[in-house]
């Protein structure tokens, strides 16, 4: 007769809660946040850190987040191993701008500045800085490429952003707040152009109808007729986004 193992117990309220859970016979990487307004217990795969994310409501501790995973523990370790490979920003590696393949190539001699070449993404410096500097570069595009889309559906519809913004997030690509700011992931920019120009119309459409009305949407196939292949395509190959950097 086999030993059962003991139940998994709680930390102590200040002891960290840890980065990796034994799931059968397989550490699964973990991530933990506390969300006051949380109803449950719940479990979502963080792209970027290559994790599953726990979210704990009030009064909930590790062990309820352990037991949900062990219930859904073949979908978890299914949905990590089928993430795209992280990829590095580093000398040599090679990132899409759109369609188009970009190797990043560190020249610290090179005098000037780093700047975006003919397929190429030339950092300038000492090697510290070739990671900030990509980013920086990368997010520079972004914002180039959706300023230009988001001025030129906004005057389609006869409205105008308050301000537009930046971000790197994990769960939304675009949002529009009440007050008429609108917020992208700057990683849209290694997106298809038809995919990013969708994302820009949506939050810009949201401008003129702050819903998913009928109305919205026909707003927003005046400006962009890609909507279900542009969804399929995010849903598809958005979390290999993540994974850059």
């Amino acid at each position: 007769m086999s030993a059962k193992a003991p139940p998994p117990r709680d930390p102590p309220p200040d002891e960290p809660l840890p980065d990796e859970l034994m799931v059968g016979r397989r550490f699964c990487p973990v991530s933990w946040r506390r969300a006051p307004r949380a109803r449950r217990v719940s479990l979502r795969i963080d792209a970027m850190r290559g994790r599953v994310a726990i979210t704990l409501p009030p009064g909930s501790g590790s062990r309820a987040g352990l037991l949900l995973l062990r219930a859904h523990a073949a979908w978890a370790f299914a949905a990590l191993d089928g993430l795209a490979p992280a990829v590095p920003l580093r000398d040599g590696a090679v990132l899409r701008l759109g369609d188009v393949p970009h190797a990043i190539r560190h020249a610290p001699d090179q005098p000037g500045d780093s700047h975006l070449g003919d397929g190429e993404i030339v950092v300038t410096g000492p090697a510290p800085l070739l990671r900030p500097r990509v980013l920086a570069l990368l997010r520079a595009e972004a914002a180039r490429r959706i300023g230009g889309r988001a001025a030129r559906h906004a005057r389609l519809l006869g409205v105008s952003p308050r301000a537009l913004r930046l971000k790197d997030t994990r769960t939304r690509w675009g949002s529009c707040a009440p007050d008429g700011t609108l917020a992208f992931s700057w990683r849209l920019v290694m997106a298809p152009g038809w995919v990013l120009d969708y994302v820009v119309a949506h939050e810009v459409a949201h401008l003129r109808e702050m819903n998913h009305s009928p109305r919205f949407w026909a707003e927003l196939a005046r400006l962009s007729p890609h909507r279900l292949a542009a969804h399929d395509w995010l849903k598809r190959h958005g979390p290999g986004l993540l994974r850059v950097g």
